[in-house]
């Protein structure tokens, strides 16, 4: 897991390290948690770490598969999903079930930054993405956006949320992002800097 997205001239795979750094952002928040720290909510907001990455591993399939199926629409527009209950599932996507394990979230997010290193990179980048118009914060004077808008778009939305991840993580035990990555990849102890482990002092304590 990179501390920065990797540099290379081909476009798509630029884009497709930037995906992929925002979801690893998300996991490192996620990791060395228990399933019940995944679901705190230690801040004002009524967030978790868990609901960040369920909503994150979401979004993402969602605007693969826009930029996938372009340019036709996505979901077709013989989809038989009332708009209503597809607004609801968006909204659910912040709610964690009884199903929704630690293995399974974790699981689910592995799969798709497997999903962005192995597709994006291939994507038509000019390519036009038509605009759903299934949900009120549409735009109503845009007919399309390219697959480049849509996959920026995904990096800005990822990164906003592995941003609220970091607050809350650190507000569960005082683990910060260098700490976790440092965790995650085997950074090694030095004087100045120690990666965060399970029996490190916290600064709280775990709700």
């Amino acid at each position: 897991m990179p501390a920065h997205a990797p540099q290379t001239d081909h476009e798509g795979e630029l884009l497709a390290g930037y995906v992929t750094q925002q979801l690893l952002g998300l996991k490192a928040a996620a990791h060395g948690l228990t399933d019940a720290e995944l679901r705190a909510t230690p801040t004002a907001s009524s967030l978790s770490i868990g609901s960040l990455v369920k909503h994150g591993t979401r979004c993402a399939i969602s605007w693969l598969d826009r930029a996938a199926a372009a340019p036709a629409m996505w979901p077709p527009a013989d989809d038989p999903t009332p708009q209503q209950d597809r607004i609801s599932a968006h909204f659910g996507e912040f709610r964690l079930t009884p199903e929704d394990t630690g293995d399974r979230l974790r699981d689910g997010l592995d799969a798709v930054i497997a999903r962005v290193g192995r597709d994006v990179p291939s994507y038509d980048l000019d390519e036009r993405v038509p605009v759903p118009t299934d949900a009120p914060w549409w735009p109503r004077d845009v007919q399309s956006w390219t697959v480049r808008w849509t996959v920026l778009h995904l990096i800005e939305e990822l990164a906003r949320h592995a941003g609220h991840a970091d607050i809350i993580r650190e507000s569960i035990d005082g683990a910060t992002m260098y700490e976790l990555l440092g965790a995650v990849e085997g950074w090694p102890k030095s004087d100045w800097f120690t990666p965060w482990s399970r029996d490190a002092i916290r600064t709280t304590e775990p709700v």
